[in-house]
């Protein structure tokens, strides 16, 4: 067994630890099958959204990891549900008012809003797959009606004839007495309508594998089970689909953490071991509500990627899969730069931090050096006071920063330079509410600037801040334009005007002269955007000329 493999067995980054409960389904040898299947569900009732990704992207993880730790072969599949009768009309399509009158209508059988594909669920899959070979997944992609259609689901379904009072007592269990009454596993889908129908059985007929059921107009028929005439509800489609694929892993939301003994009850009954499952905590809008497909709040995968790197994105996916996320615009600059740290720190490590790295698990061990010799908060701070216009104005200053750089050498630093100017005219500048400093602050200000002037009137700052202290500290070597000497100028001011905490003082510096909350390290703001640069800015506050 290789090291890295052993040090694998040992790691503590979740994807590695639930590869490990995956292997020991396989202590006495391989499947069957011959390879390990993982999968993903998707309902595609509105378009893909980012927890879709999500999902796959952390299973991916998983299955990546499982391979480190396993000559098993794997094999990972996405499932759409796109045989679902749809229950409501999405809000966020176009012509979505011409859509009623195809409720509870297969997706596949709803017109396609967009005009682009033949249905609506064949859109949504299509949206999907684009996106999921964007980044390069490895999966196989199955469409539920094509799967009950073909008779790829025939013999699952008929076992589920078989042992049909055994799955309804499964599920009767967790339903009202009213929704009891009238349940079934089986969906007919109505022969003249085309619609998916919630009925009672009349008849389940284990000799001719048929279902029996009256319509909403009383007219009796008979269907078989078998070639796409009915669909399962969707909790027993959920076990079933495990037992007919034979599924070892799958991982979903805290959603439907409820109904897993469900799932795992309906797989054994019907043939199968219940698969290893994986719950995450849900993804959050602004505002702390669940996201949604159909209400299509939160931030979608292409608006991420208006604004970032896919690799970001996945960074971000990551991170403790237990603790619910707030899917917004505003956590993407941190992703950036978190991201940025861990590929820097990665080749550094030694086997054992490399495999609790994110970069590991987002790059299957193939992990990039970053070219980003500026963070992307830094970048938006510079587009915020230069009011860039396209990337062209922030490479001037990234070169007074870092004169070797290049959009040919660094080029995830150039794509970030035109992902900071998108984010700053969208979110930045509209938000931006510079103030007038206070007396203190506007007397910190102007001997900031004074300081600025000259190597000797720095050094005097750095001196007088020492002497408060009652420190007899050493001078720096002046390096007048680093980023050090520079923030060691601004924290020196800072104590001789007496901010206390000191944080009041840099809350002061980005709110009187960037127009924000927050900021970046200010000696590293100035080294890029510039010492005269910044001393115009502070006469700029000083004037009143910013708010």
């Amino acid at each position: 067994m290789s090291d890295l493999r052993e040090t694998a067995l040992q790691s503590k980054a979740w994807p590695f630890e639930e590869a490990r409960k995956v292997l020991k389904r396989f202590a006495k040898g391989a499947p069957e099958k011959g390879f390990v299947l993982f999968e993903t569900g998707y309902g595609p009732s509105g378009l893909p959204h980012i927890g879709t990704f999500g999902e796959v992207a952390r299973t991916t993880m998983v299955k990546r990891a499982f391979e480190l730790i396993s000559d098993i072969p794997t094999k990972l599949v996405c499932f759409s549900d796109d045989l679902d009768g749809m229950r409501k009309v999405p809000g966020n399509v176009p012509n979505s008012e011409s859509l009623h009158e195809y409720l509870q209508m297969p997706l596949t059988a709803v017109p396609d809003p967009f005009g682009t594909h033949e249905s609506f669920g064949h859109h949504n899959n299509a949206m999907l797959r684009r996106f999921l070979d964007t980044f390069g997944f490895e999966y196989e992609f199955i469409s539920a009606a094509e799967f009950y259609r073909s008779g790829q689901f025939d013999e699952v379904l008929k076992r589920a004839v078989d042992k049909y009072d055994e799955v309804m007592a499964v599920m009767l269990k967790s339903l009202r007495e009213e929704r009891a009454a009238t349940y079934s596993i089986f969906l007919p889908i109505h022969p003249e309508t085309g619609r998916v129908m919630y009925v009672p059985m009349k008849k389940v007929c284990a000799e001719t594998y048929t279902i029996t059921f009256d319509d909403e107009d009383g007219k009796e028929w008979t269907l078989p089970v078998t070639g796409g005439n009915v669909k399962l509800q969707w909790k027993p489609d959920f076990g079933a689909r495990w037992a007919a694929l034979g599924v070892d892993f799958e991982m979903y939301g805290k959603d439907h953490s409820t109904n897993t003994p469900i799932y795992d009850s309906i797989c054994r009954i019907l043939g199968h071991r219940a698969p290893d499952h994986f719950t995450y905590e849900l993804f959050l809008d602004a505002n702390g509500q669940k996201i949604s497909k159909t209400s299509g709040n939160g931030i979608s995968i292409d608006e991420w990627l208006t604004y970032a790197s896919a690799e970001s994105l996945t960074y971000f996916m990551y991170l403790k899969p237990k603790t619910a996320k707030r899917m917004h615009f505003d956590v993407i600059p941190k992703a950036v730069d978190e991201y940025h740290q861990q590929l820097r720190a990665y080749h550094g490590q030694d086997a054992k931090a490399q495999l609790n790295n994110p970069v590991w698990h987002i790059h299957g061990g193939d992990v990039p050096q970053s070219d980003m010799v500026v963070p992307f908060a830094m970048l938006l701070n510079i587009a915020s006071v230069s009011n860039a216009e396209d990337k062209e104005t922030l490479w001037g200053f990234i070169n007074k920063y870092a004169p070797d750089a290049t959009p040919v050498s660094n080029p995830t630093l150039d794509q970030a330079a035109g992902f900071a100017v998108a984010y700053f005219n969208d979110f930045v500048k509209p938000a931006k509410v510079y103030r007038l400093p206070t007396d203190q602050e506007r007397a910190a200000l102007s001997d900031l600037a004074e300081a600025l002037k000259s190597p000797d009137a720095a050094l005097a700052a750095i001196a007088k801040k020492n002497a408060l202290d009652g420190k007899d500290v050493a001078l720096p070597e002046v390096d007048f334009g680093s980023d050090e000497f520079l923030q060691s100028v601004v924290f020196a001011i800072g104590k001789i005007h007496g901010f206390d905490p000191l944080r009041a003082w840099f809350s002061a510096i980005y709110e009187v002269l960037l127009g924000a909350t927050q900021g970046p390290r200010f000696g590293g703001f100035i080294a890029l955007y510039g010492v005269e640069e910044t001393i115009v800015l502070i006469d700029k506050a000083l004037a009143g000329d910013l708010v």
